[in-house]
Order: structure tokens, then sequence, then C-alpha cells
């Protein structure tokens, strides 16, 4: 007797099956009613932001868990939490001197938990960091977001310094979990708790990117006028919507993984 697939089994088999267009489309549609659905919801679209660097937080303390009790880092990027503590740490100074408010505080309390995260992997578990998978160059990343950022950032009347530093840790955070996702390619098997520090990142990076659009909405618009003139209010918007993307197919996996009742989450060959 043939076994009766689930609903989720029956629905990723049909999507997995379906044309590139068709898969984009579906993405598309599934995002933009997840942002309708979200207005509707969520009245204050302040608290978006908010509850995006608080999932964020909740995926650090994850890792921080994940090395406390199992004192192995296998399967983490190094080079994704020393740039994350970047983006981070810029986004705290500029915080401090442009406008001081409880996302300050957040990134201070998530600033810290990433430097003992890049502490207890490059010292203290250095015997399970997987660096042959850790091949992604920093400078890749790096050098593209530094030139961006010194030649598109705000138009504000901040300092020309703290406003190259904003758009350089807008840039950076798009792009920080490239590292990451380099090494769950080259392993191609993704540990719990790694796929739930990863897929807490996907959902905040949403988060923050239905923050931005949904306040673009609301404002018809205005809000780019506020975010300044040139490319930057159009890059600003291009990094959110990419840092959504980036992840979204990982976040799919994930999704079917934990319905499908897999602990551990294997990737197909060009997921990431």
């Amino acid at each position: 007797m043939r076994a009766t697939k689930s609903p989720i089994h029956a629905v990723s088999t049909w999507v997995r099956r379906q044309p590139p267009k068709v898969k984009v489309f579906l993405a598309v549609a599934s995002g933009i009613t997840a942002l309708v659905l979200l207005k509707f919801i969520v009245h204050d679209h302040d608290n978006l932001f908010v509850a995006a660097e608080s999932v964020h937080s909740i995926g650090i303390s994850l890792l921080i868990y994940k090395l406390t009790k199992e004192k192995t880092c296998a399967g983490l990027s190094l080079k994704s939490q020393e740039l994350t503590a970047a983006f981070l740490a810029v986004r705290l100074y500029c915080s401090l001197v442009m406008e001081y408010d409880i996302h300050t505080i957040l990134d201070l309390a998530t600033l810290a938990a990433t430097l003992w995260v890049n502490f207890m992997i490059r010292y203290k578990l250095k015997a399970s960091y997987m660096e042959d998978k850790d091949t992604l160059p920093l400078y890749y990343v790096l050098v593209p977001c530094a030139v961006l950022a010194v030649l598109i950032h705000p138009s504000t009347s901040h300092n020309i310094l703290n406003r190259i530093s904003w758009a350089f840790c807008v840039y950076l955070e798009a792009v920080s979990v490239l590292p990451q996702l380099r090494v769950m390619q080259n392993t191609k098997i993704v540990e719990p708790f790694t796929a739930h520090y990863v897929f807490a990142l996907g959902v905040a990076r949403f988060l923050s990117c239905a923050h931005w659009v949904l306040q673009l909405v609301d404002t018809r618009g205005h809000l780019l006028v506020a975010l300044g003139y040139g490319l930057w209010p159009s890059m600003f918007l291009i990094s959110e919507v990419v840092q959504t993307f980036i992840l979204a197919d990982f976040c799919y996996y994930y999704v079917k993984s934990v319905f499908g009742g897999q602990l551990v989450l294997r990737l197909p060959s060009g997921v990431v």
C-alpha cells in the first residue's frame, strides 16, 4: 500500500518541479502576501524593526547555547561572525552619534554576544573550526561594500564620515551571511543549531525589509525624500531586499525540513 504524502511534502514536490520563472513568481507572491498580512496585523511598523533585531539576538543566543553545551563550532563560519561584528560595531557607532534609542541598546547587546562567539570560535573551540570549508575571502565582501559606501551614501546634514559609515554598515549587513552560506554549500549538511541560527537571520532580514517597505507604502513614497536624494534611497531599499532574498532559498528548505521531522538539514546542490 502506497504511503500517503503529507500536504507539505506534496506542495514542496510540486514547487520543485516548476520552471525557474514560476518559482520566482511564487516567491514574490508569497513575500507580497506576507507584507499585506503584516500591514494589517502590526499597526506600528517600527515594532517590526525592533522585532528584527530581537530575532537576530535570539539567533545569536542559539549559537551561544551550541558553543557552550556542545563544545563545538563545526559548521559555523568565523568570517560571517567577523563581518557581523564589523557591521554591528559601525552601526552602534552611527547610532550613538546620530540617534540614541532602543536600537542602540539592542545593537550593543547583539554586538557583545557576537564578539563572544568570535572569541570562542577563534580560540576556545579552534580545533573544531572547519577552516577548510570557510573559504570565501573577506575582501570579496569588504572591498565592494567600502567602495559603494564612498560612492553612494546618505545626503543628510551629518558629518561625511558618519554618512559613509552608515552606508557601509547597510551594505555589509546585506551580504555578511555569504561566508556562512559558503560553508553550508561546502558541507551540504547543516546541523540543527546552525540551521536555527541562519533561519533566525532570514526572519530578521525579512522583518527589517518589511519595516522599510511598509513605511514606504504608508508615506506614499515620501520616505525616499526623507532618506536623501540621489542613488542612496534606492540603494538602501535594494540592500534590504537583497539580504532577504539571499536567505530565502535556505529558509524554504529549513521549513520543509522542520515539517518533515528531520533534525539535520540536507541541502540539495546549488541551493545556496
